[in-house]
């Protein structure tokens, strides 16, 4: 099987209400395929079709090589949540991973242990939920669905309350999911989430694939960005700029001192390297370059915009 996922022509309405419509979805094995899209896209309504909470009006759904019908039923070998995982306040994390454990049948104390450590919370195993921050929960969500060891697994904004610590923790555990042959749908409005993660992006619009492919090339279709210069002089780094007609300095980057300020221009990848290349031969260092937006991210509003602009 090469596929975990494989729709065509998906389509899922609620009323007179269309969510999804004629989605086309490839995820293959072992990849971490990110979904990303506006508040209103249809990315919850796709998630809640692969995990079963739904089924499509029309067009073909198969997931883990077994076709969906036209009723709601559980997929064997899938797990994750959607707006949030369901646990249990007034129990500990263990509690709440142990009866769930015997829920779907699953041998609790080694399985148990074992999700716990990977997600980080074994020094908090034995306290009650009700007290976890929402990045803790998040993380035993992520504990739970990792119980049954599923080949498909599919999160809704899995690092949102995270801290630095624990969204590395979930990356790491992630990717090695990956590694292992797990196929990962990362429904996700972190666009470093996505870039750092993801092998695949599908962007939704209401209710439409509006792209699909390797994150790259959606970042190649950004023609220029805005990027964050720090400069020891920044009015001699000012002059360079203005020298090079390739390079847009933007509104309100009027450094107001001689050194240590800031600049912001705006350029595409081959004009930012004429500039630094120019910076560095007349004497000045660069302390720090970073864009303002990712590429993806800039690629994301841009599409996202003209779609807007179509209708």
């Amino acid at each position: 099987m090469t596929y975990a996922v494989r729709a065509r022509g998906v389509t899922k309405s609620f009323g007179d209400v269309l969510a999804l419509e004629t989605i086309d979805l490839d995820v293959e094995r072992g990849e971490i395929h990110g979904l990303v899209g506006p508040n209103g896209a249809g990315k919850t309504t796709l998630l809640g079709l692969l995990l079963g909470l739904a089924s499509p009006d029309a067009g073909s759904l198969e997931i883990l090589g077994t076709q969906v019908g036209r009723a709601p039923s559980v997929h064997e070998g899938v797990a994750g949540f959607v707006e949030g995982p369901g646990l249990y306040p007034s129990l500990t994390a263990r509690k709440n991973l142990a009866t769930l454990a015997v829920l779907r049948g699953i041998e609790p104390r080694t399985r148990v242990a074992e999700v716990l450590h990977e997600v980080g919370l074994t020094e908090v195993a034995d306290e009650p939920v009700q007290g976890f921050s929402l990045g803790m929960r998040q993380r035993l969500g992520l504990a739970s669905a990792l119980l049954g060891r599923p080949r498909l697994l599919v999160l809704d904004e899995a690092s949102n309350g995270l801290d630095p610590a624990g969204k590395r923790q979930a990356h790491a555990v992630l990717t090695e999911l990956a590694r292992t042959g797990t196929s990962i749908i990362l429904s996700s409005h972190r666009m470093d989430d996505v870039e750092s993660l993801c092998s695949e992006v599908t962007i939704l619009d209401t209710g439409r694939v509006v792209f699909s492919g390797p994150p790259a090339t959606l970042a190649a279709e950004v023609p220029a960005l805005d990027y964050r210069l720090v400069l020891t002089d920044a009015r001699a780094g000012r002059r360079v700029a203005a020298r090079l007609p390739a390079i847009h300095l933007v509104e309100g980057s009027e450094p107001s001192d001689a050194a240590g300020a800031a600049l912001v221009v705006r350029a595409a990848a081959p004009a930012l390297d004429e500039l630094v290349v120019g910076l560095v031969h007349a004497g000045v260092a660069i302390r720090e370059l970073c864009p303002l937006v990712s590429p993806l991210e800039a690629a994301f509003l841009a599409l996202t915009d003209r779609q807007e602009h179509a209708r």
